[in-house]
C-alpha cells in the first residue's frame, strides 16, 4: 500500500492515500473554455513518480531531468515486505536511491539503482529465489508494470502486454510467472526465438538462393576446408623443421660472387683456347724461306743498286736464320703461357667449384630470416583462410540442420507447457475463472480469456462481445488485471496496489465505467489490496449505481489544467 506521495518542490500537491479505492480527480473549472482540459494536470505524471521511485530508467527525456525537476527529489512512503519504508530520488542523481525504514534493509540508507530494483524484486515477487541460468528470466520491472501501466509505453493495447514493444518471450515469462506455471517453458521458448534469429540473419547474410555465394553450400566448403587444412599443416611442418642461418645472406653473396668468377674463368679459358689453337697453327706454318730465294735476293740487290755498299752474303744469311729463330721462340713463349694460364685457371675453377658447393649444401639446409618470417606470414594467412572457411562451413551446416532441430524443439516445448497446464489445470482454472467472473460484473454477455498451446507458446485471448471497439479493449485490460491482483494476492506476491490511469476509460460507456469503479472497490477491500485510479471529473459521474457513492473515494486534492497551479507539479512546463 502507497500511504504518501511528496516532493522537495514546494508547489508540488503531496498526496496521501488510504486503503481500498483511491480516485485522483482532475477536475473542470466552472467557467473554462473547451480548449482548457484536464491533459495537463499530472494524472499521468503520477504514473511516472512511482515508477521513478521504483528503479525505472531515467533517460534524458525524462520528466525528471527537466530543468525544472532535475533538482527536486521525489519521495514515497509505502509498505514492502510487511514494513513501512520510504524512498526518495532525483533526477540529478538518478542512480542513487535513499530509503530509510524496513530492518530488511540491514541499516543501509543509500543504494544504487541495481541494488533498489533487486530489493524490490526479492521483497515483491521473491526473485531472487530464482536461480541464475541461460535464457529470460521474469525481471521485477517487466513484473511491476502490470501492475502500474504506463500510457507511455502503450500499456493499454493488450491485456498481455504492459508496453507496445514488449516481446512475446517478455510477457510469456512474465505472466506464466505471475500466474503460477512454469514459466522456464516459455524461457526455453525465447532461446528458440534467439536461435531462429540468428538462423534468420545468416540466411540473409548468405543472400539469395538456397545459401547464396557468400557462405555457400556445405558440400563445397568441406572440400574446400580440407585442402586449405592440409596445406597448412604442410608449411606448419616446414616452420617445424625450419633452421635460420643468421649469415645466410653473406653466404648467398658469396655464392653469387664465385658464380660470378667462374663465369670469368670460364670466359678466359675460352679465350686463351682460341689463342692456343692459333699459336700452334702458327707454329706448324711458320718455315724460313730457302737459301736459294735469299741468294736470289741478294744478287737482285747488287744490280738494283750500282754503286751502294752491300754487307757480305754470309752476314745477311746469318741474320735471317737469327729472324727466322727468334720468330719460333716468340711464338713457343706465347703458347707455354696461355697454356699456364688455363692450367692455373682451372686450378683456381676447382677450388671455387668446390667452396660453392660447400655454401650451397650450407643453404640449402638452412634459411634466412626474412625466409622464415615470410614463411609465418604464409602460415597466418592459411590459417585465417582456414578459419574462415570453417566458419562458413558450420554457418552452413547451421543453415541447413538447425531448422528442423527448432520444429523438433518447437513441437517438444508444447507437448512440456501441455502437460505443465494439465499439472496445473487448478491455477490456470482460477486465473479464467477469476476473469470470468470480473467481466461478467460488468458486461451481460461475460467475456473470458483463453491460453492456447500454440508452438509458439502460450497464446492469450479475450473473447468478447463487440471486443473490436476501444472500451471494450480497455474493459478487457480491467479485467484481466483484476484476475491477476485476485491470483498474486492468494499467492502472497505483488506490490500490494494496483494503479489505473484515466486512460484505461477512454472510449468506456459511463455505465462501465462506474461498474469497473464499483468492482474495484469491492474486489480491493475483499483481497485487502489498493486501488489507485485517476480519472476526470466529468467522466467519473456520468452514471450512477445502486449502493456506490464514488465521492466517498475522491481524494481531497483535485487536480485542474485551468490555473497555472491547478496540476500536481503547481506550474506548467
Amino acid at each position: 500500500m502507497i500511504h504518501r506521495i511528496y516532493s522537495t518542490l514546494p508547489t508540488f500537491k503531496t498526496l496521501e492515500f488510504h486503503p481500498g479505492l483511491n480516485v485522483l480527480m482532475a477536475q473542470k473549472e466552472t467557467g473554462a473554455s473547451e480548449k482548457q482540459t484536464r491533459n495537463r494536470a499530472g494524472k499521468t505524471s503520477l504514473i511516472e513518480i512511482v515508477h521513478f521511485l521504483t528503479g525505472a530508467d531515467s533517460g534524458k527525456d525524462s520528466l525528471f531531468r527537466m530543468n525544472e525537476l532535475v533538482n527536486e527529489t521525489f519521495g514515497m512512503e509505502f509498505d514492502l515486505g510487511g514494513e513501512m519504508l520510504s524512498v526518495e530520488r532525483c533526477g540529478r542523481e538518478k542512480s542513487r536511491i535513499h530509503v530509510a525504514g524496513g530492518s530488511f534493509l540491514k541499516g543501509k540508507s543509500k543504494l544504487s539503482n541495481s541494488e533498489w530494483v533487486e530489493l524490490l524484486g526479492e521483497a515483491m515477487f521473491g526473485l531472487n529465489a530464482i536461480p541464475d541460468g541461460p535464457g529470460r528470466t521474469p525481471t521485477f520491472r517487466s513484473l511491476f508494470a502490470y501492475f502500474v501501466r504506463r500510457q507511455l509505453s502503450g500499456a493499454f493495447t493488450t491485456p498481455e502486454k504492459q508496453a507496445n514493444m514488449q516481446q512475446a518471450g517478455d510477457y510469456q515469462v512474465a505472466l506464466l510467472f505471475l500466474l503460477g506455471l512454469d514459466w522456464k517453458i516459455t524461457s526455453d521458448w525465447q532461446q528458440v526465438r534467439d536461435r531462429e534469429k540468428t538462423l534468420a540473419e545468416l540466411k540473409k547474410a548468405a543472400g539469395a538462393g538456397a545459401f547464396g555465394s557468400i557462405i555457400g553450400k556445405t558440400a563445397d566448403l568441406r572440400t574446400q576446408l580440407t585442402v586449405a587444412e592440409a596445406r597448412l599443416n604442410e608449411f606448419r611442418a616446414q616452420i617445424k623443421g625450419f633452421r635460420v642461418l643468421p649469415q645466410y645472406r653473406e653466404l648467398e653473396e658469396e655464392a653469387d660472387k664465385i658464380t660470378r668468377q667462374l663465369n670469368a674463368i670460364s670466359n678466359d679459358n675460352t679465350i686463351d683456347a682460341a689463342t692456343i689453337r692459333d699459336l700452334e697453327a702458327a707454329m706448324y706454318a711458320e718455315t724460313p724461306p730457302p737459301l736459294e730465294a735469299l741468294e736470289a735476293v741478294y744478287a737482285e740487290a747488287g744490280v738494283a743498286l750500282p754503286g751502294v755498299a752491300i754487307k757480305r752474303y754470309d752476314e745477311v744469311r746469318s741474320f735471317h736464320e737469327s729472324v727466322v729463330r727468334n720468330r719460333r721462340d716468340y711464338l713457343s713463349e706465347e703458347l707455354l703461357a696461355a697454356r699456364q694460364r688455363v692450367t692455373s685457371r682451372e686450378q683456381e675453377k676447382q677450388r671455387l667449384d668446390h667452396r660453392r658447393a660447400e655454401i650451397m649444401g650450407i643453404l640449402q639446409s638452412h634459411g634466412a630470416l626474412d625466409q622464415f618470417a615470410k614463411l609465418q606470414g604464409e602460415v597466418g594467412r592459411l590459417e585465417a583462410e582456414v578459419e574462415s572457411l570453417r566458419q562458413r562451413f558450420e554457418a552452413a551446416e547451421q543453415l541447413e540442420g538447425t531448422k528442423n532441430e527448432l520444429e523438433i524443439e518447437r513441437n517438444r516445448l508444447t507437448l512440456r507447457l501441455r502437460r505443465d497446464f494439465s499439472e496445473q489445470n487448478q491455477r490456470l482454472s482460477e486465473a479464467i475463472l477469476a476473469f470470468e467472473e470480473t467481466s461478467r460484473r460488468l458486461y451481460e454477455s461475460a467475456g473470458s480469456m483463453t491460453v492456447e498451446e500454440t508452438p509458439n507458446g502460450p497464446v492469450f485471448q479475450f473473447p468478447m462481445q463487440g471486443s473490436r471497439s476501444k472500451g471494450i479493449k480497455n474493459m478487457q485490460i480491467f479485467c484481466f488485471d483484476l484476475m491477476l491482483m485476485r491470483l498474486c494476492a492468494k499467492r502472497g506476491i505483488g506490490p500490494g496496489f494496483l494503479i489505473h490511469d484515466s486512460h484505461l476509460f477512454d472510449g468506456v460507456d459511463g455505465r462501465q465505467v462506474i461498474s469497473a469503479l464499483k468492482v474495484g472497490a469491492e474486489m480491493a477491500r475483499e483481497l485487502g489490496f489498493q486501488y489507485i485510479v485517476t480519472m476526470n471529473e466529468d467522466d467519473a459521474f456520468k452514471e450512477k449505481t445502486d449502493g456506490f457513492d464514488l465521492r466517498d473515494y475522491v481524494l481531497p486534492v483535485v487536480l485542474t489544467d485551468a490555473r497555472e497551479d491547478g496540476g500536481l507539479f503547481g506550474f506548467r512546463f
